[in-house]
Order: C-alpha cells, then structure tokens, then sequence
C-alpha cells in the first residue's frame, strides 16, 4: 500500500525533484550530536519510516556524530531507492569539546567528500551545502576558495549539485558568479525572518530555500500569538509553525530532525495543518 502524500508536494534541486516535506538527520547522533545514539535499532527505524512515509530528502553532515548519521543512513537504507535523494553539507569539523570549527581549506573539503562518499556508501553526492560562518550565524567574507574546490569536485563526477549553508546574501551571489547552485540552507523560522527578501528572490530563480531549526533548534520556538494559534486550531504550536513554513514560499523545503517515530509522523501530520488567510495573518506580524 503507498504512504499517503506528503504535505507540500514536490520541488526540483536542479534534475531531482524531492518532496517538500523532507527529514534532517542530525538529531540521530547521540546527545550534543556526539557519538552514537543511546538506541541505535530506534535511530535505523526513524530513517525506515521516513522512506516509508514517502520522503526523498534526507538532510546529514559528516560532522553529526562525527560520521554516525551517515553510516546510520546507510545501514538503514543502502541499497537507496532511485527516489530518495541525500544532501549533505561541509565546511566544519568537530572537535573534542563539542564545537563545530570550520574546515573550508581544500584539502578538507577534499577528505569530507570522500568521507561522506564512502560513509553513505555512494559513488557521487546528490547535493553538498558548502556551510560558512559560525554556531552564531552567518559572516561576511570571501567563499571563493572553498566553493571553487567544490565546483572542481563537481566537475570531477563526485559532487551531483551544489549549495550554501548559513550564507549571506552576498556570499549566495558569489556562489553563483562561479557555479550554480540548487538550494541555500539557512536559520529561519517564525520568529527568525531575516532571509524573507532572499527566499522570494530564490523563489523566483528556481532556487530552494531550507530553513535549518524550523522549529527553533535547541531552544523550542516562544511566542504566545503562536500559541494562541495553535489553541483555536486544536493544533500544537510546532503542527503551526511547520505548516507556516510550508505556505510561506513554493521553494522552501522542510528538513525538521527527530529521533522518534511517533514525533516524525507528528511532523508530518502538522505541516499538512491547514490555515486560513487571519491565522496566517496573524502568525505573519510574529518575526516582523
């Protein structure tokens, strides 16, 4: 019997179309993303379910465990489906107090490719975010260097489509002044609308946007006019905040993490929340 359709329907990363409602792998990582998880059958049977719901993307990075989310994907899934799509991202490391520095130099790019090649077992990476900044969010400067070391990796047959992560706007234009890309990958939520100017121009290219911490990340989304939503709604505020992001552009792409079963059926069910035109209103002047 086929999984009933997801909410959002489909959107192309380039020739790969995928479905809007997509799965973000990091939280399979043990506590802090660090080292396995304390249930490695229920990790396997979080990424079973998502490819029985019908779910084709499927976001991860090298740097979740580091390397256990990738060989948890493909444990549970390898041999993949045609269908299902894996996007990852580089450009940051681990180190042993549980930060994330960054690695964008080309000969670490070059090692977390074929990292990531040989972790998910794969012989070319559907789609890689190049991720720049820090755990703050994204800085100015300069990403020639790294991506251009990606575009060669492209060119190579390694790398199938490219991205950024946590990028500025002008860094997004400086990617795609030396190779296009498919998708940006940025913080954004209700309450975080500082990208709102860049995901209708991307929109408008074709380009998909993915928020990162749609539901707040670490720190659970607070907002009592989403709340208040959320009770005449009989929905929870997390049901609301999915199915905001989904109305609020065709290219945005949902990648919420989960480490349950229960909770990534709840995801599904709450993004496909419906909202009229005064609950949409209302939840639009949060982040203004």
């Amino acid at each position: 019997m086929n999984a009933p359709a997801l909410p959002g329907g489909t959107w192309n990363l380039g020739d790969l179309t995928v479905t809007r409602f997509g799965y973000g792998a990091m939280q399979l990582a043990g506590p802090g993303v660090m080292g396995p998880p304390a249930d490695h059958d229920g990790a396997l049977a979080v990424l079973r379910e998502a490819a029985a719901l019908g779910i084709t993307h499927i976001d991860t990075a090298g740097a979740y465990g580091p390397r256990v989310t990738n060989r948890l994907i493909r444990e549970a899934l390898h041999p993949y489906p045609a269908s299902l799509h894996l996007v990852t991202k580089v450009g940051a490391v681990r180190d042993a107090q549980g930060g994330w520095p960054p690695a964008r130099r080309p000969e670490d790019l070059r090692r977390a490719v074929q990292e990531n090649l040989a972790d998910l077992g794969l012989d070319t990476l559907d789609l890689v975010n190049l991720r720049l900044g820090d755990a703050l969010g994204p800085r100015p400067g300069s990403l020639a260097e790294p991506f251009e070391t990606l575009a060669e990796l492209q060119r190579q047959g390694l790398i199938r489509h490219l991205g950024v992560s946590n990028a500025t706007e002008e860094q997004v234009a400086e990617a795609q002044a030396i190779a296009p890309i498919v998708c940006v990958q940025n913080m954004y939520n209700l309450a975080h609308r500082r990208d709102d100017e860049l995901i209708d121009d991307l929109a408008g290219q074709g380009i998909a946007y993915v928020p990162f911490f749609p539901l707040g990340g670490f720190t659970p989304l607070q907002s009592a006019e989403l709340s208040a939503v959320a009770v005449r709604l009989d929905a929870t505020p997390m049901a609301v905040a999915l199915a905001w992001l989904l109305r609020r552009s065709p290219n945005i792409l949902l990648i919420p993490g989960t480490s349950s079963v229960a909770h990534l059926r709840d995801n599904v069910t709450g993004a496909g929340l419906r909202l009229g035109d005064e609950e949409l209103a209302e939840l639009d002047r949060i982040g203004r």
